[in-house]
């Protein structure tokens, strides 16, 4: 085995996986470093500083395929890794996620020195790919059209200690046409509500103290197994399981929002009161031309509701300016519905052409500068919003739950962050002498200030609210502190499932 000048010689191979893209990709990626260790590969930023290769003996990229820049950023990256991979032919380049799904023809002829290339579908088949990549010394391209194995089954290395992703479902039955998520994910495949609730204990064993569920439309969850009310009764089953502090979803579509999912997070303790409700416009023509199946008034409707039941629900979305066809009076309505809907934050994109999607081919694409122009009013139209409801929380006692990389400012200031129940960023001070909690510990403060992107709670530092509440989260990052790379926890097995979905027990979803 060829090693590297800066590497022991008896270091195993390492590896790199590097995500772009949604919270799919993130969890995909732990599945895909979950499959490497077990494959016996290292995680190189485990390693020594002074111990680390040029590069790693496998990167993997985990593609997006969303942003119009994403073929840049990609074929950007793989031309950085180029001189590395001459002066190191063992070295490995593999190419996973949407782009590759995408792009599949194209990948190794734009980028020769690639070695795999494989699709959402079956991100199992990476350590075989790369094997036979290395037996056979050429490309391997495997990208399949349907879901071969549900990734929760994979082994995984997860990220945090006290925080989880868990997968409800994959794919979509959408056609929104600025989309090419369903045809780069497939059809929706849902996963049974006890193996869902499965994992969801595991990982509550495990120290987990938040969960957050995940699907492409989380609300048509059950539709393959035939109960329409399936994910407002997963959520109330997940009120039951002793430890789990927080319950968060994404994301769900306005089309498909009922109201039992509303009575199920008011219902719920540890359901949190935040929700991400994609807007993408406030026009009813533009939405009859993206094929999303719901109008403006549906979905203040929504809104509504959601804020007579949950007052203090933070509610954030998406929002698409300029897409084609869009008309002044078009982009007005989308203003109207965003001041009338007092979004906590949204993600604003200016629409870009992604060849495949019907609406890269639709007449009427608009002139760079009215999309820019448009975007900067909403732009300022959202922060003027955010920094008023970010106001109204001042003065309130808020619950943090500890987590690391929140705060890039962190050292500068002498703070610690966290996300409050509503999700809202929290940046909150110790006072001398108190407590310092751990990540994944949950701590009351109270706020003293709202800024536009998130709240300062120095109230400590004038003998406001501070307590700390020790949790089984901040055990579990406590204890991994002497783990390869601290804080992350070891890899664990997939969750088995047998069978395709049936129609569950009444009593299976609580």
């Amino acid at each position: 085995m060829t090693t590297h000048a800066t590497a022991p010689q008896s270091a195993a191979k390492t590896y790199d996986v590097r995500t772009h893209g949604c919270q799919m990709n993130v969890h995909d990626s732990e599945r895909l470093a979950g499959l490497l260790e077990t494959a016996g590969y290292v995680d190189v930023n485990s390693l020594p500083a002074g111990a680390r290769p040029e590069a790693a003996d496998v990167v993997v990229f985990n593609t997006c395929a969303v942003r119009e820049n994403a073929d840049n950023k990609l074929y950007g990256n793989l031309g950085q890794l180029r001189p590395a991979k001459t002066r190191n032919p063992d070295m490995q380049i593999a190419v996973g996620g949407c782009m590759a799904q995408k792009d599949r023809a194209t990948i190794v002829q734009r980028a020769p020195w690639v070695d795999v290339v494989f699709g959402t579908n079956n991100i199992g088949s990476l350590p075989a790919l790369l094997d036979r990549a290395r037996h056979n010394r050429r490309a391997e391209v495997e990208i399949l059209e349907s879901l071969e194995v549900f990734p929760s089954t994979l082994p995984t290395r997860r990220d945090s200690a006290y925080a989880g992703w868990v997968s409800i479902s994959v794919g979509c039955n959408n056609t929104c046409t600025f989309c090419i998520v369903p045809s780069l994910r497939g059809k929706e495949a849902d996963r049974r509500p006890g193996d869902v609730l499965a994992e969801v204990e595991a990982l509550v064993q495990q120290g987990v103290v938040e969960v957050t569920l995940l699907g492409q439309n989380v609300n048509t969850y059950g539709v393959e197994f035939g109960d329409r009310l399936a994910f407002g009764k997963l959520l109330r089953a997940c009120g039951d399981i002793d430890g789990l502090e927080r319950v968060r979803f994404t994301s769900p579509h306005p089309a498909a929002f009922t109201d039992d999912v509303i009575a199920a997070m008011a219902e719920t303790p540890n359901v949190m009161p935040s929700l991400h409700m994609p807007l993408q416009s406030g026009s009813d023509r533009v939405l009859k031309a993206m094929r999303r199946s719901y109008r403006s008034d549906k979905f203040l409707g929504i809104i509504d509701r959601v804020r007579e039941q949950i007052p203090d629900a933070a509610i954030t979305t998406d929002i698409i300016v300029g897409f084609p066809g869009e008309t002044e009076a078009d982009f007005a309505e989308t203003l109207r519905v965003v001041r009338a809907s007092r979004f906590a934050s949204a993600f604003t994109f200016q629409y870009s052409i992604r060849a495949g999607t019907p609406a890269a081919t639709m007449p009427d694409q608009l002139p760079k500068a009215v999309v820019q122009e448009r975007y900067e009013r909403l732009l300022a139209a959202q922060e003027e919003i955010s920094w008023a409801e970010n106001r109204t929380v001042e003065g309130r006692d808020v619950e943090v739950l500890v987590a690391t990389g929140e705060g890039r400012k962190d050292t500068e200031t002498h703070r610690l962050s966290g996300r409050a129940r509503d999700n809202r960023l929290v940046h909150f001070a110790v006072p001398d002498g108190a407590e310092r909690p751990r990540p994944g510990d949950l701590v009351t403060v109270g706020v003293t200030y709202g800024a536009p992107h998130h709240l300062v709670a120095d109230a400590a530092l004038g003998g406001g609210t501070y307590a700390v509440r020790r949790t089984p989260g901040g055990d579990a990052w406590a204890a991994l502190q002497d783990a390869p790379v601290p804080g992350k926890p070891a890899v664990a097995l997939g969750m088995p499932g047998v069978g395709r979905p049936v129609a569950p027990p009444a009593t299976s979803c609580g």
